[in-house]
């Protein structure tokens, strides 16, 4: 196991002690067709390795977006955590969150506008050779992503506990860059039938891909200090998304 996987997993065990005090990076606020969006930049840590481009659960850009670019950014790789909602828009309670996620999910038009200009930031901002990741919504958007055909620079896409059904009318192609999908093996929300509906769809592309399952992992496993947290799984995934990163990048 390599230095950087190391001190990835050293990073993980000891991430509940960061707080905004101790900050990495800083937000970052551009704009898209008139409106203001603010994301999270974490520039890496030494020589960097690359970027990483992140991509929010339902709730938006939070505090674990951005304690998961710092993670990044120590690891030795540029992290921009974008904003897909609006500068300010950060939904509290279920249904403004359902409402902000159908929203994006029926103007797919808009939701890769606003991917590709969080893209293009963050290649402003560090490294042109990006990896995406993205947790639950964020997941589902990181295959949307994948699906719009090979991007130049894009090395791989990663989703942990991430939706997983492709739209109708949508495809992969066979030089789709590598995936991995990081999913709990005790998700109700998204079960092993989506798991392996996705593998059968990817080996009939030819993409290259790995699917990790977590035994007793329920969904939104990787969230710190959620009810549905599990540290084993989450230090397992982060580990082989480390590997990932040191693959590909």
């Amino acid at each position: 196991m390599t230095t950087r996987l190391t001190t990835s997993l050293l990073s993980t065990c000891s991430l509940a002690l960061l707080s905004f005090g101790a900050l990495a990076g800083e937000t970052v606020t551009y704009d898209v067709d008139g409106e203001a969006f603010e994301g999270y930049f974490a520039p890496a840590n030494g020589e960097s390795h690359g970027s990483v481009l992140i991509i929010h659960d339902w709730d938006g850009l939070t505090d674990y977006e951005v304690q998961r670019a710092d993670m990044l950014a120590e690891m030795g790789y540029d992290a921009f955590a974008l904003d897909l909602y609006g500068q300010g828009n950060r939904p509290v309670d279920t249904n403004a969150r359902k409402a902000e996620t159908a929203r994006l999910y029926e103007d797919r038009e808009r939701m890769s506008t606003l991917t590709f200009a969080g893209l293009a930031k963050a290649r402003e901002r560090g490294a042109h050779n990006t990896v995406v990741m993205g947790y639950c919504f964020g997941g589902a958007v990181v295959l949307e992503l994948a699906r719009s055909g090979k991007i130049d620079g894009i090395r791989g896409y990663a989703t942990f506990h991430g939706g997983l059904a492709t739209p109708e009318g949508q495809s992969y192609s066979s030089d789709t860059a590598p995936i991995l999908i990081a999913h709990g093996g005790a998700d109700s929300s998204i079960t092993m039938s989506d798991v392996a509906a996705l593998s059968e769809e990817l080996e009939a592309a030819g993409v290259t891909y790995e699917i990790q399952v977590y035994s007793g992992a329920p969904h939104a496993f990787t969230v710190f200090g959620e009810d549905r947290y599990q540290e084993r799984a989450d230090q397992q995934s982060w580990a082989a998304f480390s590997d990932f990163l040191e693959t590909y990048l």
